[in-house]
């Protein structure tokens, strides 16, 4: 192996033969004062103190949450999902616990006008996005058109996943003001309806559209 390495321009064996071992220790010296500028134990502590994250809990913590409309201040576990929080401490019992595990969308609320699965947001994480849930669509005494239009074609039995319905047909007039039939099964799909009650639920939402334009 030696003579390949000489062969090639590499070390040879004479030259080995000439590293003594004052040489060796000496040049290693050299590599241990260049490392000891470098303080391994600041590196990591710098590195640590970058990544750590905040913590929160387990007990309770302060949390303020915009609730259609009305703010509100709370201390609240961090493992409290949104739904608990609706359903619990503000006593918002349109917000449906079904699944409990973002499956049914029976707990959609919105979060700046975005449908999403409470069941599966923190609640210490909506931060001061607006929530909007089925008891703030209507105005007043007037109900939001798709409720009422759920009301006139019936478009419901048990009613248990009736508010999250309502909550994405609403969320999905108020982008597209002009859905289609497919534009609406779309916007409702992440739904379970035990009932089977798809059917009027997509004429009540294309009947409340047509209402709104």
């Amino acid at each position: 192996m030696f003579e390949r390495h000489a062969k090639d321009g590499g070390t040879s064996k004479a030259g080995l033969s000439n590293l003594s071992r004052r040489s060796f220790l000496r040049g290693s010296g050299l590599v241990a004062a260049g490392s000891a500028l470098v303080d391994p134990a600041r590196l990591a502590g710098g590195a640590r103190a970058a990544a750590a994250p905040a913590v929160l809990g387990p007990g309770a913590v302060p949390v303020a949450l915009n609730v259609n409309g009305n703010a509100h201040r709370l201390h609240l576990e961090p493992r409290m999902t949104l739904a608990e929080v609706l359903r619990g401490p503000l006593n918002l019992h349109g917000t449906k616990i079904a699944c409990n595990r973002g499956a049914c969308s029976a707990c959609t609320v919105w979060l700046d006008g975005a449908p999403v699965c409470a069941c599966m947001t923190l609640a210490i994480d909506v931060g001061a996005r607006a929530v909007t849930t089925i008891e703030g669509l209507a105005t007043g005494d007037t109900l939001h058109p798709v409720q009422a239009a759920f009301i006139e074609h019936d478009a419901m039995q048990c009613g248990f996943c009736t508010p999250g319905l309502v909550m994405s047909a609403a969320a999905l007039i108020a982008r597209q003001p002009d859905p289609s039939l497919d534009d609406v099964k779309t916007a409702v799909s992440g739904h379970l309806c035990r009932c089977a009650s798809y059917p009027k639920v997509f004429a009540a939402t294309l009947a409340a559209a047509k209402r709104r334009g």
